[in-house]
């Protein structure tokens, strides 16, 4: 990431923490910003409130949580949109949301007609990165 793709995604990390805390009245613990080409995905690292947490440990409370971030999402998605767009230069033309109960993470990606995968890894273990890491490349 470049210099002036670094210093939006901070721009679009402290908007992101502005309207989950105005939405939900809890900022999220981090935030991630990935921006690449036409793709944009912001993942915002314990983002539940305790009581959103407590509801999530039972399936179907999961599924309320999850319903209504989504919903939240879909009511001020326009509002993001247009912060997006003023801070990138570029149209958003799709919008998703995604919420992990057990882990407090909410995603969201903007994307220009792809499909958009989003993978959430477990802490990294320095020692079984550089025993599995072959850096030499093919023999």
């Amino acid at each position: 990431m470049n210099h002036v793709e670094a210093a939006m995604a901070k721009q679009i990390a402290q908007v992101a923490i502005g309207y989950q805390k105005e939405r939900t009245g809890h900022a999220p613990a981090s935030v991630t910003v990935v921006l690449s080409e036409d793709t944009l995905v912001i993942t915002m690292h314990d983002a539940l409130t305790p009581a959103e947490k407590a509801m999530a440990l039972s399936p179907a409370g999961a599924a309320k949580v999850q319903e209504f971030h989504r919903e939240l999402f879909h009511s001020s998605d326009d509002a993001l949109r247009t912060e997006i767009q003023r801070i990138t230069g570029r149209e958003v033309r799709e919008a998703a949301a995604e919420v992990e109960p057990a882990t407090g993470t909410v995603v969201h990606a903007f994307t220009t007609g792809n499909v958009v995968q989003v993978f959430s890894l477990s802490e990294i273990d320095p020692a079984e990165v550089c025993a599995s890491s072959d850096l030499t490349g093919p023999a």
